[in-house]
C-alpha cells in the first residue's frame, strides 16, 4: 500500500503533441491503471494526458488533472477531477509530488522535467520509449524500462506499493 493507505496514485506523463502510437499506449495505460484500482494523475490537457484519462474513464477509474492555468475548462473532458493551479509548467512538480510512481511515455522537455522531479524525490519512474539519461557521458539506469503498456502498469503498481 501507499504510505497513506488506499489506492496508489500513478502519474502518466508524455507529450501533448503525441503520435497515434503514443496515444494508444496512454489510453491502454489509463485503462490498465483503472482496472488495477490506481488513481491516474496527469497534466490534464491534450495528447497523452487526454488519452490516459479517456482510458481511465472507460474502465471506471478516477483521474486527476493538474492543470497549468487558472481555468478548469481546457482540461480533458475525461478527467474525474480537474485542478487549476495557475502555475504553468511548474505544476509538473505537483503532478510528481501527488504520485507514488510515474509512467513516462516518450516525451519532450516537459516530460523530462517530470522524470527529473520524480528521480530527485526518489519516486520510481517507469519508461515506455522515453528519455535515456547519462551523467558525465555514462548511462544512468534510473528508469525502469518496459516494452508494453501492460508491463508499464504492472511495474508502476509494483513500485508504488513498496514491500
Amino acid at each position: 500500500m501507499t504510505p497513506r493507505g488506499g489506492p496508489p496514485y500513478v502519474a502518466v506523463v508524455g507529450p501533448n503533441d503525441a503520435t497515434q502510437r503514443e496515444l494508444d499506449q496512454a489510453e491502454a495505460i489509463g485503462e490498465g491503471l483503472a482496472r488495477a484500482g490506481a488513481v491516474l494523475v496527469c497534466g490534464g490537457l491534450g495528447g497523452v494526458m487526454h488519452a490516459a484519462a479517456r482510458g481511465s474513464e472507460r474502465a471506471g477509474g478516477t483521474s486527476i488533472g493538474i492543470l497549468p492555468g487558472d481555468d478548469r475548462d481546457p482540461g480533458s473532458p475525461h478527467l474525474s477531477v480537474a485542478i487549476s493551479t495557475g502555475m504553468g509548467e511548474t505544476r509538473n512538480a505537483v503532478i510528481v509530488r501527488t504520485s507514488d510512481a510515474v509512467i513516462a511515455i516518450s516525451g519532450e522537455f516537459g516530460t523530462l522535467s517530470e522524470v527529473a522531479f520524480a528521480l530527485k524525490l526518489g519516486k520510481p519512474v517507469v519508461g515506455l520509449g522515453t528519455w535515456e539519461l547519462s551523467k558525465r557521458g555514462r548511462p544512468v539506469e534510473a528508469i525502469h524500462r518496459v516494452e508494453t503498456p501492460e508491463e508499464a502498469v504492472a511495474e508502476a503498481i509494483r513500485l508504488a506499493r513498496p514491500s
